[in-house]
């Protein structure tokens, strides 16, 4: 069975003329493909924003991030569950929009393991619901690291050097998610 890609829809603007969005297909290989810093919004309990870097992964058709189980956001997590993700990738900056849920499937977390693996050469072990290891994530405290799926309210997309149309991707239902995990490029280069 195949997924429904996102609906897309141009984005009004006053800097170009665009005559048709761009499609799903190719921002979300570049959310795939992104070897920059992804950028994790969420909200402290006072309102106000709190910003992260994160790298992540694409498994099973979704975005993966994770996150220290004492760092702040993951207490802003488990207190509001609403996050916006940017990064900018191959010409374009991307934004994601939508709510975090935590995954402790080990099959999952397994997936997810193998794929950070073979993009940033970060070995986490999943166990106990969660990812560890022995190196640690500067920014993410100490394992273990709580490995989160965002399912996607929307992404928003804009041109950033190159011919791309300002789009609004929005689901078909709410299964089509976004996941990522919690490590700086610099935790990866080391």
């Amino acid at each position: 069975m195949t997924q429904q890609q996102p609906v897309a829809k141009l984005i009004a603007t006053t800097f170009g003329t665009y005559d048709a969005p761009t499609p799903w297909a190719q921002a979300g290989r570049r959310l795939r493909d992104a070897h920059d810093t992804y950028w994790l919004a969420t909200t402290r309990p006072d309102g106000t924003p709190h910003v992260r870097p994160v790298l992540g992964v694409w498994v099973d058709e979704r975005l993966h991030f994770a996150s220290g189980s004492a760092t702040q956001e993951t207490r802003h997590l488990v207190a509001n569950p609403q996050v916006t993700i940017a990064v900018t990738a191959d010409g374009i900056d991307l934004v994601v929009e939508g709510r975090a849920e935590r995954v402790e499937d080990a099959a999952a977390l397994q997936r997810v393991a193998d794929a950070y693996a073979a993009k940033y050469g970060w070995r986490a072990t999943p166990r106990d619901g969660a990812f560890h290891d022995t190196e640690g994530a500067q920014t993410a405290g100490p394992p273990p690291y709580e490995v989160y799926q965002v399912t996607l309210t929307q992404v928003l997309g804009f041109p950033a050097g190159e011919s791309f149309s300002p789009t609004r991707w929005t689901p078909h239902n709410t299964r089509y998610a976004v996941q990522m995990t919690h490590r700086t490029r610099r935790n990866h280069a080391e």
